[in-house]
């Protein structure tokens, strides 16, 4: 059983839903030795998320940025934690929402996913910045 572990810094990209499937195949040239396996990835921040989702339709992203922000608003009254802007509070509770990590099945040396599906980032932040992911992959 192999294991490996890499932390990858993400482009500060805008708010919104954005594929980076991509971006972490070519940064984890250690896919290509395992047959059969697990990526794990985990973002450390509180105010973005990761998620899986449709990769063809770009309409699908900005769906999800609209029904997020509609079900999440800015401004809610009854914040209480808004020092750091009025995106903040909603940032948190999004990310909650649609949790830090997400697990993907390696085959023959690539991220296994469907044919429609890729790994989201998930910005909540007006200004996000660059974000960090730790990923863990662990096969043979």
């Amino acid at each position: 059983m192999k294991w490996f572990q890499k932390a990858i810094r993400l482009p500060a990209v805008p708010r919104g839903f954005h594929l980076i499937t991509d971006l972490l195949e070519a940064q984890l040239p250690e896919l290509e030795q395992i047959e059969v396996g697990l990526a794990h990835v985990f973002i450390q921040h509180t105010s973005a998320s990761l998620c899986i989702n449709e990769n063809a339709d770009p309409t699908v992203r900005h769906d999800f940025e609209q029904h997020f922000n509609r079900a999440v608003p800015e401004n809610a009254p009854y914040y209480r934690h808004t020092l750091e802007g009025a995106d903040d509070m909603p940032a948190h509770i999004k990310a909650a929402l649609l949790g830090a990590s997400v697990t993907v099945p390696i085959t023959k040396g690539r991220f296994n996913l469907g044919t429609w599906q890729g790994i989201y980032l998930c910005e909540h932040r007006n200004h996000g910045g660059k974000r960090t992911v730790m990923v863990t992959l662990q096969g043979q």
